[in-house]
C-alpha cells in the first residue's frame, strides 16, 4: 500500500472481500485503501486516537463481513475474539461463538443465500434500495458527490456501486483512522449523511435473516456499533 506523506495509517484488509476502497491523491496519483483484518487482535495504531482506532477496526471489520465470507484464516482470528463488558464486548463475544460454530464453506453458502441468491439474495445491502426501494437511486448519487468532495472512489475492476454497505463501512473506517479524505473530521459527517439512516434497520434485518446462522452474529455486531456511533453523534458538543 502506497501512503500520502504523513499520512496515518490504516490496517489492510485481504483481498478477499473488500469493496476496494480507493484514496485519490492528486498528483502522487491513487492509492488502495484494505482493512486488514489480520490486525484486528494487535495493538493498533499508536498515532491516531485509541477509541478512534477501535472504532475504525470495527467499522472494518464489517465492511470485510459484509463484502465477503470469511475464509478459515478470519475465522480462526474471530475465534479468538476475548470477551469484555458491555453491549459491543457480548456483541464480539458472539460473534466468536458463531466463528466456532461454522466453517468457510457453510459461511459461504450462507453469504450467497443472504447477499447473492439465485436472482437476488435475501437481503440488498444498498442505502439506494432502504431509503427509496429501488436500487442506484438519489442516494448514491448523493453519496458520489461527497466521495468526489473526499477525493474517494471504487478501485478499478469493483462493480458493486457504492452505496453498498461494505464500502460505506471500508469508508467509515478509513475516514476515522485519518487515512482517506482531508482529516478526521470528515467522518461525522459521512456517518450521519450515508450510514446512519439506514445502516441500522439494514443490521436489524440481518440479524433477524432466515438464512443467518453465523450473519446473525454480524447483525448484531453491525446494530450495536451504529446505535452506539448514534448516540455518541446526539451528544451535545
Amino acid at each position: 500500500m502506497r501512503r500520502r506523506s504523513g499520512a496515518k495509517t490504516l490496517p489492510k484488509s485481504a483481498d478477499s472481500g473488500s469493496l476496494g476502497v480507493r484514496q485519490v491523491t492528486g498528483a502522487e496519483g491513487s492509492r488502495i485503501i484494505r482493512m486488514e483484518v489480520d490486525d484486528l487482535l494487535g495493538d493498533g495504531n499508536a498515532t491516531i486516537d485509541v477509541v478512534d482506532a477501535e472504532r475504525a477496526r470495527l467499522f472494518a471489520l464489517l465492511g470485510r463481513l459484509l463484502g465477503g465470507a470469511p475464509d478459515s484464516e478470519l475465522l480462526g482470528r474471530l475465534r479468538l475474539l476475548p470477551f469484555t463488558p458491555g453491549e459491543i464486548g457480548q456483541a464480539y463475544a458472539a460473534l466468536s461463538d458463531a466463528a466456532r460454530a461454522t466453517t468457510p464453506d457453510a459461511a459461504e453458502r450462507e453469504y450467497f443465500a443472504l447477499f447473492i441468491g439465485v436472482g437476488r439474495g435475501e437481503l440488498l445491502p444498498y442505502a439506494s434500495y432502504y431509503l427509496t426501494g429501488f436500487l442506484h437511486e438519489r442516494p448514491l448519487a448523493d453519496l458520489r458527490g461527497d466521495l468526489a468532495r473526499l477525493g474517494i472512489e471504487r478501485a478499478a475492476g469493483v462493480s458493486e456501486p457504492e452505496d453498498h454497505l461494505a464500502f460505506l463501512a471500508e469508508t467509515y473506517a478509513g475516514l476515522l483512522a485519518g487515512a482517506l479524505g482531508p482529516d478526521a473530521e470528515a467522518a461525522e459527517p459521512f456517518f450521519m449523511r450515508h450510514i446512519r439512516p439506514w445502516a441500522g434497520r439494514f443490521f436489524a434485518d440481518l440479524e433477524a435473516a432466515e438464512s443467518a446462522r453465523f450473519y446473525k452474529a454480524v447483525g448484531r455486531l453491525g446494530r450495536i456499533a451504529i446505535e452506539v456511533e448514534t448516540a455518541a453523534a446526539d451528544l451535545p458538543a
